[in-house]
């Protein structure tokens, strides 16, 4: 299977031009195709040619439900009709705050299908946030129109905080809030000859969703995503991965549909080519991977997209149940995983593990943000080892722009967003003088003599800084070597130094080191699990062997220190894809930040001076 996939593959093909001021620009050999008017399209068109194939399912007790690529092309097209009798003002959003389903597949293309941008904002400013200032603000600065949950009574302290917003859509739960219009009764209507006039107004220009950046200081972004920047991408995707239209694809994935990886890079992956999507309720966390297992066992999906967490929680089932790994690696034609920040050891495991039972399994990559809708680069050919992102697809250019130790990426081509949402300084801002888009990360030529050879990633320019030595820190370098040699004993850490000389760590504790402390409720805080001499010895090795990996002291964490509390999302310390905030954490840990330097000595950390 994988040899017939790889021989399907265009042969990587970029080029480099030096611009005569220090930059230069790589661009894909291949022009970009024509690609479609608007993603409603692919709708109408599979429900044409494929109307009975399983288009979407969802769990539903021991079984799924599921529609037909005909009965949700007519749901969304009677959900249509509700929203034009609604009269809804022009020009603003219907704004989703529940999480992945049928439901919110049929409100998110009805809006569409009808030229209303959608804004799906994650299910943790609802359900994880106590004040609800974040989602407040987001209802602030959109002013939706309406605002759909699927369960009234789970949702009903977020729908009553968005008082502001007079449409309120629900699936069931109702009675929990009031003035609410079911889901149900939509569902019900006969599209009327205006549901057509308005698709035919749709346009490559029209907006389609408002997403949510995660932003430095707590208060996102609204990124304008059109029409054509969902199309013409996932145009370039299919020249790049062709068997994504000569096999039906099958897929079954959990990534929230409020991030630009899983709304418009999965999503419409599989609608676009006319796939089967089942919606996993599963999570890369205990308690959850086992849910993605079992949906696996019984999907068999074909393409599979997870993230580093994901597959090292995966690996840990896959060793010991070898039914799992045969069913795991036989059903894929391709593995997709989330760029350089998978690491080599996983890799490994992972390539090693598909080596075992017989089958060759595509292991690939892009890499993209939300302002580009989203992939930028992607692998398609063979590679033996993590951090290569690709190459620039069809129709896309990059500019390397020297900043400091680094080539800062600049991005320009049709996927990329004309416009921060009533933000035209910072709009403005975001781009350079020949016109391409500042995306803040950073990357350098595999081969500086081939381009084709692909690009390796090298961190986030805007995280990186230097010791008081004149040393840059990639902070991207620094993390991963901590995942290596720390393991499960920290979740994530917050890395320090900035004019300081040495780097420093701040840990938030993992669920290893809580089972080395008893603690298998997260009772004790930081500072508690600190005074343990089990849990004192097994940092220090590891910080030791860090130490002993690092290459130079541009690698080299010498202090640590466990947090006590958690990251918060309403401080904006975790961003809407789960990731953590570095530069907003330096400043809302400052105060620890400065007790790592000044009390070396103390029994709260730990020390390699």
């Amino acid at each position: 299977m994988g040899t017939t996939v790889y021989a399907q593959m265009p042969t990587p093909s970029a080029i480099k031009r030096e611009l005569g001021d220090g930059s230069f620009v790589v661009e894909s050999a291949n022009p970009l195709l024509p690609f479609d008017r608007c993603v409603g399209d692919w709708l109408e068109k599979w429900a044409k040619k494929r109307p009975e194939q399983l288009y979407i399912a969802e769990r539903a007790g021991d079984g799924w439900r599921s529609l037909s690529y005909k009965a949700f092309r007519n749901a969304v097209r009677s959900i249509a009709q509700g929203l034009i009798d609604l009269d809804l003002p022009q020009g603003r959003p219907l704004m989703i705050i529940s999480g992945n389903s049928i439901d919110h597949a049929l409100m998110k293309m009805a809006a569409m299908y009808i030229g209303i941008p959608v804004t799906s904002v994650s299910v943790a400013y609802s359900l994880m946030s106590k004040s609800h200032d974040r989602l407040l603000g987001i209802v602030e600065r959109l002013k939706p129109v309406a605002v759909f949950a699927e369960d009234g009574a789970l949702f009903q302290a977020a729908l009553n905080a968005c008082d502001g917003i007079a449409v309120k859509i629900v699936s069931r739960g109702q009675e929990a809030v009031s003035n609410t219009i079911l889901l149900e009764s939509l569902l019900n209507l006969s599209p009327s000859d205006e549901v057509d006039t308005r698709f035919s107004k749709v346009t490559p220009d029209t907006h389609a969703k408002y997403m949510l950046t995660s932003g430095s200081t707590g208060h996102p972004k609204v990124v304008v995503n059109t029409q054509r920047m969902m199309c013409s991408n996932q145009q370039m995707i299919a020249q790049c991965w062709p068997f994504v239209e000569t096999q039906i694809p099958r897929v079954l994935d959990w990534l929230p549909w409020s991030h630009t990886f899983g709304t418009n890079h999965n999503f419409n992956l599989v609608l676009r080519n006319g796939g089967s999507l089942y919606i996993d309720a599963g999570k890369p966390v205990s308690g959850l991977i086992e849910t993605t297992l079992r949906n696996f066992k019984e999907i068999k999906p074909n393409l599979f997209f997870n993230v580093p967490k994901g597959y090292e929680a995966i690996l840990d089932h896959l060793r010991q149940d070898d039914e799992l790994k045969n069913i795991f690696f036989s059903s894929l034609t391709m593995l997709f995983y989330a760029g350089a920040a998978l690491s080599k050891p996983v890799w490994d495991e992972l390539k090693s593990m598909c080596a075992e039972t017989g089958h060759e399994v595509f292991f690939t990559t892009e890499w993209g943000a939300t302002e580009t809708a989203p992939a930028i680069t992607n692998v398609h050919w063979y590679l033996d080892k993590p951090g290569n992102i690709g190459i620039p697809m069809p129709g896309m250019s990059m500019r390397f722009v020297p900043n400091g130790s680094k080539l800062e990426l600049r991005i320009k081509g049709p996927i990329v967003f004309t416009e921060y949402l009533d933000d035209p300084e910072i709009t403005k801002q975001a781009f350079d003088e020949l016109g391409y888009y500042r995306i803040g990360d950073a990357g350098r030529l595999a081969n500086p003599d081939n381009p084709s050879e692909g690009i390796i990633f090298d961190g986030r320019v805007s995280e990186d800084f230097k010791l008081s030595t004149g040393t840059w820190v990639c902070v991207a370098s620094v993390r991963d070597l901590v995942h290596k040699h720390f393991g499960a004993l920290v979740s994530d850490v917050v890395v320090t130094g900035h004019d300081r000389d040495h780097i420093g760590l701040l840990a938030f504790p993992g669920e290893a080191l809580r089972r080395l402390a008893d603690d298998a409720q997260s009772r004790l805080t930081g500072t508690d699990l600190m005074s343990l001499p089990s849990v004192r010895s097994a940092l220090k090795d590891a910080l030791d062997s860090m130490a002993k990996h690092a290459k130079g002291s541009s690698q080299r964490a010498c202090l640590l220190s466990l947090l006590d509390a958690p990251p918060s999302i309403d401080l904006g310390e975790i961003t809407d894809k789960g990731n953590l905030n570095q530069r907003k954490l330096l400043e809302t840990r400052s105060a620890d930040v400065e007790r790592l330097y000044d009390e070396k000595g103390h029994e709260s950390l730990i020390s390699l001076l």
